[in-house]
């Protein structure tokens, strides 16, 4: 995965998308293999160092938004910059929160918020570190249909605006197609196709790929053919 780019886990239940970003993440290690990022080998550190390296250079967004329900809104978003010890970035931070729409909210408690409003907010505590990798596991998986609509545009324009490398999880195609640079498609922990949206569309590699890209779905008809010496086929 390129710097800057906004890759695209994407498959069915139980194909293994949230375990691969908990790899690449650091979260889980793999047994066999190797993960870099930036130039470090996650593989080769000790559960110390990987502890600090995942907390300096890597941000994680899930399905469960889990804000601290006795914090206001800012206080959720700095939390993590104070648990590191690091210096308040204010500036940066209030760019975070106007681009995410909070503004208003800074004083609120969790439970005054709506669902897409909480989503907004553990999305600015995960960008708050200044992450150079922003790991999402289905973090829209919870909303309704016009929310997700929304915050699709808001994840869209937050990656043109951050400039962030984003990795996200989705069962979702079409959350896939209209947010991705690049589309990672796998079937039961196997990578099925690694391009950009509109090849996979119109290039799919397989008939699986074939099959779970586009909707309609694609029609298959059955047929036999003959190789020729040159490679063609009749």
């Amino acid at each position: 995965m390129e710097k800057g780019e906004f890759v695209a886990i994407v498959g069915t239940s139980g194909s293994g998308k949230s375990t691969m970003l908990h790899i690449i993440g650091g979260l889980d290690n793999p047994t066999s293999g190797q993960v870099i990022v930036d130039g470090q080998n996650l593989s080769h550190m000790t559960d110390e160092e990987l502890t600090i390296f995942r907390r300096r250079n890597i941000g994680f967004v899930f399905q469960q938004y889990n804000l601290v329900p006795m914090l206001n809104v800012w206080e959720n978003i700095i939390l993590p910059v104070k648990l590191d010890g690091k210096k308040i970035e204010k500036k940066y931070v209030d760019e975070i929160i106007d681009t995410l729409g909070i503004r208003t909210k800074l004083e609120n408690l969790p439970s005054a918020l709506s669902g897409g409003q909480q989503q907004r907010v553990a999305i600015a505590r995960t960008l708050a570190p200044e992450p150079q990798v922003l790991f999402m596991d289905e973090p829209l998986s919870n909303l309704d249909a016009k929310l997700r609509l929304e915050m699709r545009y808001e994840l869209q324009r937050l990656h043109v605006e951050t400039g962030s490398t984003f990795v996200y999880v989705t069962h979702d195609q079409m959350e896939a197609m209209t947010l991705a640079t690049k589309i990672c498609l796998i079937n039961n922990g196997v990578l099925q196709q690694y391009e950009a949206p509109l090849t996979v569309y119109s290039r799919p590699n397989n008939l699986f790929v074939a099959d779970f890209v586009g909707n309609p779905s694609i029609n298959f008809i059955e047929a036999r053919g003959v190789q020729n010496e040159n490679g063609s086929l009749d």
